[in-house]
């Protein structure tokens, strides 16, 4: 594990991208203890301080873990793909936001990753997927509901649909597309919003899902992915008219 200390990146974070490629690259394995913090300053020629901010890092990325006591230090942690979720959920958020991605490219993005994911969780989805759905669709039915608690039933029936495919990979990595994309889109729709339009449409990827029809599912999200674009488009369109008022 090497660093450059003439570089302008900050040691610390020198520090714990080198431990990273050491765990990724199976130089250091799952719960395999790491050097001391004192050895580790040695090894890196830096200060105690220096490496124990290295190791907070590290940490904040689910990559280690640390004990107390006599047998205890910090060792390789095994990452869930559960523990991973969050890191996607806030980088693709960020990367959203940061990057002012339109909504158009959000939209496909997202629309086009669930519809490759539907057919597997037509054959797939294990009673429970299809209960938690079904519950969704009976919470967003209900008329005191408010537009908050509505986006994110919207954002756990859409991740009963994902899960439902039975594959970890797959869950992980349409993580950030359900529940980073689609609130961001929920945000500048949910204002002409029809939602027994949107019931209606979850409904029936619910009973295709049940009836394993992976045509009929896809088909329902296509349907869903015209409603949210019109939606936004009508959005944009009023925000744009009373821009046009609104100027000089």
């Amino acid at each position: 594990m090497k660093i450059d200390p003439s570089s302008p990146a900050d040691l610390s974070a020198q520090i714990a991208a080198a431990i990273r490629e050491s765990i990724v690259g199976g130089q250091l394995i799952v719960d395999e203890r790491l050097p001391s913090e004192a050895e580790l300053a040695d090894h890196f020629n830096v200060s105690r301080p220096t490496v124990r901010e290295a190791l907070k890092r590290l940490a904040a990325q689910s990559l280690i873990r640390t004990q107390r006591g006599a047998t205890g230090g910090a060792f390789v942690n095994r990452l869930s793909f559960e523990d991973a979720y969050s890191q996607q959920i806030t980088t693709s958020t960020l990367l959203l936001s940061m990057n002012a991605v339109s909504f158009d490219t959000a939209c496909e993005a997202r629309y086009a990753l669930e519809r490759a994911c539907a057919p597997l969780s037509a054959q797939r989805r294990s009673p429970d997927h299809l209960a938690t759905m079904r519950a969704e669709i009976h919470r967003q039915s209900q008329p005191g509901l408010t537009d908050e608690a509505f986006c994110a039933s919207d954002v756990d029936f859409h991740r009963a649909l994902v899960d439902g495919a039975g594959n970890p990979v797959l869950s992980y990595q349409l993580a950030g597309a359900v529940e980073a994309m689609q609130p961001l889109m929920n945000m500048i729709t949910f204002t002409a919003r029809d939602r027994a339009a949107i019931v209606a449409l979850h409904t029936r990827i619910a009973n295709a899902v049940e009836a394993q029809n992976s045509n009929a599912a896809c088909a329902a999200l296509s349907d869903l992915e015209a409603e949210t674009r019109g939606l936004a488009q009508s959005v944009f369109a009023a925000r744009a008219a009373r821009s046009n008022v609104d100027a000089p």
